[in-house]
């Protein structure tokens, strides 16, 4: 689950990307934890470390009044309030990521897919979508969403939950909430944290991303309250432990945002040589992730898309009646994309070409 991202190559506030199937991490990334780990070490007994601490005490005075106000109880803010120290490391980790100025050229898909649309997760896809096929299909029965894309999405956001995050969920939105370049956000998310609290969620179910992202599905707190839903009939919603509830709150999620019953995401096609881009070229410019927009087409039909000599590679396209865009995400010669207003469902999701494309990609093959 994103927040508002607004870049191409997408960032590290859900774990989707962050680890490999196995679990384990990369000799790059162990590195910079360890950096990370030492930089904090000398800072440690630093005058500014200490003024940040002091500051950061000082904010939660003005952060508790603000959920109070906003209606949580004040026994939830007397348990958690004296338990929530600075966390300095996610904000270095927010301070990490590229800003939407950032002018480096986005990379080919093709290693993106390679990584995250393997093998390996395939096959635990297809495990998945059998162990949980009947309640995948009233799920879908009820929401139109297709099974293969809420399994792609569990897939993709945590391996099928094999790792949710162990960060502190409340500590991480209050330091990042603190810092200040989002404060609203991130002490709206915080808030509705708390309210989580109040509806019976544990404190310790309140571990995820560094973002705030929790659970299965990687939630940000404010979609919990809004969206999760009980697919099991216990009369919770149990998105950390049950995959009944996490597969009916991604379709709710998806309803929610839009989606479209009986229409692909998209399909895989071959552009012509000598196709004239200049003739589709998209002139509007998107007031939400203008660097994912930019690089597709304008809107047309399937039967102009067809006129125009584009052809489905594998599967049959969509009806000619449909509207899709053209994304030619490794270049011009490479595979390129029809994309249909379903895709940009999967957008809401995670506003990245490259997460909503390897999303599609994983249901289709998990489906096959």
């Amino acid at each position: 689950m994103s927040i508002a991202r607004r870049y191409e190559v997408p960032i590290t506030i859900s774990l989707w990307h962050s680890r490999p199937m196995g679990g384990s991490s990369t000799a790059a990334a162990r590195m910079r934890r360890i950096f990370i780990g030492v930089i904090a070490m000398m800072a440690g007994n630093s005058p500014a470390l200490a003024q940040d601490d002091a500051g950061f005490q000082a904010y939660m005075t003005t952060l508790r009044q603000q959920a109070l106000a906003d209606g949580v109880s004040a026994r939830t803010a007397a348990a958690v309030f004296p338990t929530l120290t600075l966390n300095q490391r996610v904000i270095d980790l927010d301070r990490q990521q590229p800003g939407a100025a950032n002018p480096s050229a986005v990379p080919a898909f093709a290693p993106y897919r390679i990584q995250h649309v393997d093998a390996a997760r395939i096959a635990r896809g297809r495990q998945n979508y059998l162990a949980q096929r009947s309640r995948l299909q009233r799920i879908e029965q009820a929401t139109g969403v297709p099974e293969s894309i809420m399994v792609a999405i569990w897939g993709h956001e945590t391996n099928y939950g094999s790792y949710t995050g162990d960060f502190d969920l409340l500590r991480s939105l209050a330091s990042l909430a603190y810092e200040g370049r989002r404060r609203s956000l991130f002490a709206g998310e915080f808030i509705a944290g708390l309210k989580m609290l109040d509806r019976g969620v544990t404190r310790d179910q309140l571990k995820g991303s560094w973002a705030g992202a929790t659970g299965n599905p990687q939630f940000l707190p404010s979609i919990y309250l809004r969206l999760a839903r009980d697919g099991d009939g216990d009369g919770r919603a149990d998105i950390w432990n049950s995959p009944a509830d996490t597969l009916a709150s991604i379709g709710n999620y998806f309803v929610d945002a839009g989606w479209r019953a009986g229409q692909p995401w998209g399909v895989a096609v071959n552009v012509p040589a000598g196709f004239d881009r200049s003739e589709v070229r998209n002139r509007l410019v998107s007031p939400r992730c203008p660097r994912v927009f930019e690089r597709h087409s304008g809107w047309r039909t399937i039967a102009e898309w067809r006129a125009l000599g584009i052809s489905p590679q594998g599967r049959s396209l969509p009806a000619d009646s449909v509207m899709a865009t053209l994304l030619e995400p490794d270049g011009q010669g490479a595979t390129a994309y029809l994309l249909t207003s379903n895709y940009r469902v999967i957008l809401d999701y995670n506003c990245s070409n490259f997460y909503a494309l390897s999303v599609g990609l994983l249901a289709d093959a998990v489906e096959r």
